[in-house]
């Protein structure tokens, strides 16, 4: 039978039929891995999500982790599931094997976690930061800090968080007021607060890293003042025991509509309820240099990035796959054209307008899924590729790309979500059924690691300028060795994406070129929209070669769902394109008298 959690056919198709994962294996990272070593990762995050993940999802959404003052209670089954992939190693899946590691590809590490995510995308969210927080330490860290703090978190020990936002300064992270006063030898005092802090308390590990973005005394106003410190909620000896209590107090939770299992805290450092050495102001660790935090922090901001856009394509894949579960089994209405009261009811799914909400959702999550496991396989490609300018090709489309990987999966697989409900009718919002726990879960997503807006405004405004436009040619290279080969395939597929890309470029060429920056930005969202839904339309149409001279239902589903993105939502960016190229002022203008 089945999954309704996620389709492992799909991912399989995707990592072997299409991005030919198993190549990676005659790379001298991955020379230890085979299909099979491989595939035994997918069965064992499959059987993981089954197990563990799924069968608390609702729970958790109904019993939320609660503050008395002291301790945060979370649901007992969140910690027996994270304690069951702390054990497997998964926390260091991608990392050296000195380290602990098994140096899997990122790709597939990221298929692998695409099933906790989709069981159960709350509790999936603790490994994601602390997974995020110990790739950041290994790529900035001192070798003491190292293995200090990140060999226990691959070990399942640890947990971690990222420190960003602050009550007065949310995305603004210029304005953070957190400042850390230097100690000597690389220790510093933090004082601060702390907003959205998902996992930031709890007792379900030994200890919790965090992260923190704060300035020293003498810093510059501005990101350029931002350091980067580690900040233990308890202190690490040098012989790796855990100490006393850091001086960083829980000082409330946030109650949110979804990730419910999640806790979310406001953070306090530096309150004095605790005092390590008898000093006021919790004990902090430099990374790097000063001066230097958002540079490190970028690196788990961009992997976490992709990791909420997969987390969205998989709360959307399995709403649809739900959906789809259902339509085949509610017996209800008969066939249209059929007069005869007295004739047998048929299944939901052979309603014409059930198989066009369930038909467009699967080109959505399917879409999805495909741009997220592309964006990990060229961090793989950006690390390990033989040839040095292959590494740096890579990493420039990656940086275009990943605004687009982030914002919209956020955006489509939450209309997936919505689809779905709708296919169940009256069910689809009754608690009782997940649905409407997976809506509001996604809708999270969102706003997550930066808004839509946020990521539009990175797109628009850095990442198609960077290098001169580099990752962007890079992107259009990609799209014209696509459109060659499908040609003669899928001559009017080809057509069609060839003219969107080509509005696509035009336009940013007319954006960039106005000489009111603030009036080009002003279009940033929609320009964003409009480019993932090109691009998304450029990976079903890779998808589609990859089907070529195949047969069977699996391959035939995938062509109808291609169909189905190049028929009814391709063409909805062409408004949205001369739109665009008039780059009316009217918004950057707009008197707020008037809202």
């Amino acid at each position: 039978m089945s999954s309704t959690v996620l389709s492992r056919r799909d991912l399989e198709f995707l990592l072997y039929e299409w991005l030919n994962v198993e190549t990676l294996t005659g790379r001298p990272r991955f020379g230890d891995h085979s299909r099979e070593t491989l595939d035994a990762v997918l069965d064992l995050a499959e059987n993981l999500a089954l197990r563990y993940f799924e069968p608390h999802y609702q729970a958790s959404d109904r019993i939320e982790p609660v503050f008395d003052g002291e301790r945060v209670a979370i649901l007992p089954e969140i910690g027996e599931a994270l304690g069951a992939f702390g054990a497997t190693g998964m926390l260091g899946g991608a990392a050296d094997v000195e380290l602990g590691g098994v140096q899997l590809p990122e790709v597939v590490l990221r298929a692998a976690f695409l099933w906790l995510q989709a069981a159960n995308i709350a509790t999936a969210s603790y490994p994601m930061l602390t997974m995020g927080n110990a790739n950041l330490l290994c790529a900035y860290g001192t070798p003491e800090q190292v293995d200090t703090f990140v060999r226990p978190m691959f070990e399942g020990r640890f947990f971690g968080t990222m420190c960003l936002s602050e009550p007065q300064a949310g995305s603004s992270l210029a304005d953070i007021l957190t400042v850390a006063v230097p100690e000597g030898e690389g220790q510093y005092r933090v004082t601060g607060s702390k907003m959205w802090i998902s996992g930031g308390d709890h007792e379900m590990s030994e200890n919790i890293i965090h992260l923190v973005l704060a300035r020293t005394p003498d810093a510059p106003r501005g990101v350029k003042g931002l350091s980067l410190f580690i900040v233990p909620k308890f202190l690490v000896g040098s012989d790796g025991a855990v100490g006393e209590r850091n001086d960083v107090a829980l000082a409330g939770i946030n109650h949110k509509m979804g990730y419910r299992g999640t806790v979310n805290t406001f953070l306090s450092f530096g309150s004095g309820r605790h005092c390590p050495g008898g000093s006021a102001g919790a004990v902090g660790h430099l990374v790097g240099e000063e001066g230097r935090g958002l540079e490190y922090m970028f690196h788990m901001m961009n992997e976490a990035r992709i990791a909420v856009g997969a987390g969205a394509a998989a709360v959307g894949y399995t709403g649809y796959l739900r959906a789809l579960d259902y339509a085949r089994s509610r017996i209800q209405g008969r066939d249209a054209g059929t007069r005869d009261p007295g004739s047998p009811p048929v299944p939901i799914v052979r309603h014409a307008d059930v198989r066009r909400m369930l038909l467009a959702a699967k080109s959505y999550v399917e879409g999805a899924q495909a741009l997220v496991l592309f964006a990990a396989r060229l961090l793989d490609e950006q690390r390990t590729a033989d040839d040095e300018g292959d590494r740096a090709r890579a990493g420039l489309l990656l940086d275009v790309l990943t605004p687009v990987v982030k914002s919209w999966p956020s955006q489509w697989c939450l209309r997936a979500n919505d689809l779905a409900i709708q296919v169940l009718g009256g069910y689809g919002y009754a608690r009782e059924y997940p649905l409407e726990q997976l809506y509001r879960d996604n809708r999270l997503n969102m706003i997550h690691e930066g808004t839509h807006g946020i990521q539009a405004l990175d797109l628009l405004g850095r990442k198609v300028r960077l290098a001169n436009g580099a990752g962007l040619s890079i992107l259009t290279e990609r799209i014209a060795a696509t459109l060659t080969r499908a040609a003669v395939p899928f001559p009017e597929y080809a057509r069609a994406l060839a003219g969107a890309w080509e509005g696509v470029t035009s336009v940013t060429e007319t954006l960039w070129a106005s000489d009111r920056p603030r009036e080009s930005l002003a279009h940033a969202t929609p320009y964003l929209e409009t480019f993932g839904h090109v691009v998304v339309a450029w990976i079903w149409l890779e998808q589609l070669l990859a089907t070529v001279g195949k047969t069977g239902d699996f391959y035939d589903a995938k062509r109808a769902a291609a169909r189905f993105f190049f028929t009814y939502e391709l063409p909805s960016v062409g408004p949205t394109l001369d739109f665009l190229a008039l780059a009316d002022p009217f918004l950057a203008d707009l008197d707020e008298a008037w809202l």
